[in-house]
């Protein structure tokens, strides 16, 4: 089948309502960066320096070298920055995420004993900090592994989140598919999390940030100045607080690394930020896993059949009736470029419209024919599709007088008369009144523009029903 697999729906136009504990109108997830002795470095068994984020302009990798200068900056993060960020939070009461690379957590001790006695959480940032792109996923799988093994060797416990970072494109179903984790943080998709199918198992997804980050310190273009941290930081507060007191509930990343806003200049920023941030009412500052939990007991994931999934056979079983009597649409809607976009009732009801809109006009002039009158022998009969039966319903054209039933017999007689195919309008979006007088008033147009008319309707038809099933 050709099928799209990047969502670019995601939670849709109505996200859902967060309900964080207490009411609380943001969520913020400060991230800790924990890579100091994790780098790439010819102690570590690697063929050069570091050059990733570091306040050196324009670093480079030494191969076969060690880089004196790269390495203090990373020192700079274990001795000094570290223990400025872990006074800062555990004196303001707020918990953190770490993301530990494994190798750098079994090379600082008094760190990790010291990130356990706040209550932080210790999640895996891979078993090194080097770049995956380029790695076989065999390799990366058996990485995978043996971190959470050294892991749990070092911390006491397994990591229950985890983030690479430098990923590769086959990262995300790695680490869902070791089926051990809560929560995965490798996207950047999205203000709040969300579910992810991974073959049978659901994983949760709170997505990250590269921008609300100081490793814009150590990137083009980049924050200076703490201050200018500070008043992206604030903008984004701002805007995502106004939206959590309207729309009740949004997620706020912080990303932050030892060595960069653990110098005093640029920590000054993000201490008047938390200064700032802490003196509004409704503000939660969870750790990842306190996200994760909440997330999983309040929006427990609903798996539902998707189309984008099904086999042709089940496609047209399940919507060849959409367009009244052309399973044809169906059969044609189903070869094309599908997704998670189109396992809504917008998305495939824009799929389905694609192939009526680009018939030829004889097979659409079929698709009018096959709708049936309103009010008509059919629906005296009974013999309407369940679908039409209902619709109709909905305007008490069941329920007509006498002469009323006349006068939808005249009109279907006179219209099918002159343009050659029935009266077709949304019924569901009417009245009987509203109906009638429309039947009036569009007897008298053209056969090319009562031909357009009805199409739209048909369209409409088809996406109401769809509503109906799909989300």
């Amino acid at each position: 089948m050709n099928r799209y697999p990047r969502d670019f729906r995601g939670h849709g136009p109505n996200a859902p309502d967060a309900a964080w504990p207490g009411g609380a109108k943001i969520a913020i997830s400060i991230v800790l960066n924990y890579e100091e002795g994790g780098e790439n470095n010819l102690l570590h068994g690697d063929a050069q320096s570091e050059a990733f984020l570091s306040d050196i302009a324009g670093a480079a990798p030494w191969p076969g070298m060690r880089h004196w200068n790269m390495e203090s900056i990373y020192d700079y993060g274990a001795r000094a920055g570290f223990w400025r960020l872990h006074r800062l939070f555990t004196d303001m009461g707020i918990p953190v995420t770490i993301y530990g690379v494994t190798s750098a957590l079994a090379r600082n001790p008094e760190q990790v004993a010291a990130m356990k006695s706040a209550g932080w959480e210790i999640a895996s940032h891979g078993l090194k900090w080097v770049d995956h792109r380029d790695m076989p996923a065999e390799e990366e799988a058996r990485q995978i592994a043996e971190s959470f093994r050294l892991h749990a060797e070092v911390v006491g416990e397994p990591p229950q989140g985890w983030y690479t970072g430098r990923c590769s494109m086959n990262t995300v179903r790695l680490t869902a598919e070791t089926r051990r984790l809560a929560w995965i943080s490798d996207t950047y998709d999205d203000d709040l999390p969300y579910w992810m199918e991974v073959g049978d198992h659901d994983q949760l997804v709170i997505p990250y940030t590269l921008e609300a980050n100081d490793m814009r310190f150590a990137t083009a273009p980049g924050y200076i100045t703490g201050e200018q941290f500070y008043s992206y930081l604030k903008d984004s507060f701002d805007t995502l607080y106004a939206e959590g007191q309207a729309r009740r509930g949004k997620m706020f990343s912080i990303g932050l690394h030892n060595r960069l806003i653990g110098r005093p200049g640029k920590f000054a920023g993000l201490k008047k930020f938390l200064d700032y941030a802490a003196a509004h009412e409704g503000v939660w500052f969870p750790r990842r896993i306190d996200i994760a939990d909440h997330w999983a007991k309040a929006h427990p994931h609903k798996r539902i059949e998707r189309p984008s999934q099904m086999t042709q056979a089940r496609f047209v079983e399940r919507f060849g009736g959409i367009f009244e009597h052309s399973a044809w649409i169906a059969e044609r809607a189903h070869a094309l470029e599908l997704g998670p976009a189109h396992d809504s009732a917008v998305g495939l009801h824009n799929a389905l419209a694609r192939m009526f809109r680009s018939a030829a006009p004889a097979e659409r002039l079929a698709v009018l024919r096959a709708h049936p009158d309103l009010a008509g022998k059919l629906a005296a009969a009974k013999r309407l599709t369940p679908e039409s039966t209902a619709e109709q319903a909905s305007a008490a054209l069941d329920a007509l007088t006498d002469d009323e039933r006349a006068t939808f017999e005249r009109l279907n007689t006179d219209y099918v008369a002159k343009h050659g195919f029935p009266f077709i309008i949304a019924v569901r979006d009417n009245t009987k009144d509203s109906i009638l007088r429309a039947f009036q008033t569009r007897i008298a147009n053209d056969t090319d523009t009562e031909f357009t008319t009805a199409c739209r309707q048909v369209e409409r038809i088809a996406e109401l029903r769809l509503k109906d099933i799909l989300p």
